[in-house]
């Protein structure tokens, strides 16, 4: 049960949750992170670092963001691996 970013990370795109991941399996887009769900060991340690409560597991994904599942399988394949803190594009 891998986690994924959803919505709130859209434009936001905080970074601290990159910096306690000890399998570096977040992807950086654009607009917002991705989890590659193949490389997450669902660990959690990155949720409580989301400052505006993004990440979520798979099985707990809100109704209306249940796209993002598919979606960070998705674009994590296409976006290059982040390992460090970098600027936000907004502040929570």
């Amino acid at each position: 049960m891998p986690f994924v970013v959803t919505a709130p990370c859209f434009g936001c795109k905080y970074t601290d949750c990159v910096t306690v991941c000890p399998c570096d399996c977040f992807h950086e887009g654009e607009q917002m992170l991705y989890i590659e769900p193949e490389e997450c060991i669902d660990c959690g340690a990155c949720a409580p670092e989301c400052p505006v409560e993004a990440i979520y597991q798979d099985v707990d994904v809100p109704t209306e963001w249940q796209e993002f599942i598919a979606l960070n399988a998705e674009m994590a394949r296409a976006t290059p691996a982040i390992t460090e803190k970098r600027a936000p594009l907004c502040e929570p």
